[in-house]
């Protein structure tokens, strides 16, 4: 585990590689975090009062509030405040995205994102950006379940919807060593923004699973931080689980079969591609020779024969079989090596290269 404590500078921290190496100090790089903010008149002000000290840009994106969301943040006198008012309501993505260009522009090179009800502790954003800094990780994600503490408290409903929707996020992400996928207290490096652009990211409650299906394509490494949830007096999830049954899985499929499509089809032939392609094709003939010679069986009055029944059943064992060897050859390819270092050559208009 990587071990931090505060020094006097607050650009600087020590970190050390394992428990036994000696500590070093770390300087931070330029560190943003961008506010999303529908109706928070009453709580913004108090989470941008929270942000750290080393954090040099605060920028609240006004989501089309009809209160005085904005006039509360033009009050408040911190010279770290930049305000982005978005005309109408757009969801919760789309304002993080048009806080994460800005944040951009302004020179951010970590840029975390801080919901405006004040659930998200402002004590564990050193903790959460940490292994970006140190180049570990493109993308950073909040964990609540990492400890058993939490698991106890929450109801059991929402630990089994929370188990399946992760389930299928990591199936439709590659992403497999991660849990928690709506999370929503994250951090990127800046260099991936200009990249996520004109990426179809979902505007509202299905932002943050499509950020990681968006980043899987991109190869970007993705790590969980255990951050403790923390739920201020009066504040509740805006996410129906209702909701989320309904229309999160169609979503995710879309984007699994997308992922498998480019990664193992477009971009790359693998072994993992010829798994797939005998696996279905040996499993759907099995499936189809079994159902058509059921139906002739059962019109004729008559068993089906010994054969028949094994040149039903020997294809869909042995295209299971390859469909699982896929399966575990996708968990082994998870990104392991960040990219934001190339990535940074790269301009925001993707045409131009520079070279040190």
């Amino acid at each position: 585990m990587t071990a931090l404590e505060d020094v006097r500078r607050p650009d600087f921290f020590l970190v050390a590689s394992s428990a036994n190496a000696p500590v070093v100090p770390i300087e931070l790089p330029v560190v943003a975090v961008v506010v999303p903010a529908y109706r928070a008149s009453t709580t913004v002000a108090s989470v941008i009062a929270s942000v750290p000290g080393f954090v040099r840009h605060v920028v609240v994106v006004n989501d089309g509030s009809a209160d005085a969301t904005s006039q509360v943040v033009r009050d408040v006198r911190d010279p770290r405040v930049d305000l982005v008012e978005l005309e109408q309501n757009q969801g919760v993505g789309a304002a993080v995205m048009a806080g994460y260009q800005r944040a951009a522009a302004l020179g951010a090179e970590v840029i975390a994102k801080m919901d405006a009800d004040g659930q998200m502790d402002p004590d564990h954003l050193l903790t959460l950006i940490t292994p970006i800094v140190i180049g570990r990780a493109d993308y950073t994600k909040g964990n609540r379940f990492l400890h058993e503490r939490e698991l106890r408290s929450m109801p059991g409903r929402r630990r089994f919807g929370n188990a399946g929707l992760s389930f299928m996020t990591k199936l439709a992400s590659g992403y497999w060593d991660i849990f928690d996928p709506t999370n929503g207290y994250t951090a990127i490096h800046a260099s991936l923004v200009p990249l996520l652009g004109e990426a179809p990211i979902g505007k509202r409650y299905f932002f943050e699973s499509s950020m990681l299906l968006r980043l899987s394509l991109l190869r970007g490494v993705v790590r969980d931080v255990y951050i403790p949830a923390r739920y201020p007096k009066g504040a509740t999830s805006q996410l129906s689980e209702s909701r989320a049954a309904l229309q999160f899985p169609w979503r995710l499929l879309r984007g699994f079969v997308r992922r498998i499509v480019l990664q193992y089809f477009v971009r790359d032939f693998t072994a993992v591609s010829l798994y797939l392609v005998f696996g279905l094709l040996l499993g759907m003939f099995g499936a189809i020779w079994g159902v058509w010679h059921w139906a002739l069986a059962s019109q004729a009055g008559v068993a089906a024969t010994t054969g028949t029944v094994m040149l039903a059943v020997l294809p869909i064992i042995v295209g299971v079989q390859l469909l699982l060897q896929a399966l575990t050859l996708d968990i082994q390819n998870v990104p392991t090596e960040p990219v934001h270092a190339n990535v940074r050559l790269v301009t925001a208009d993707h045409a131009q290269v520079k070279r040190p």
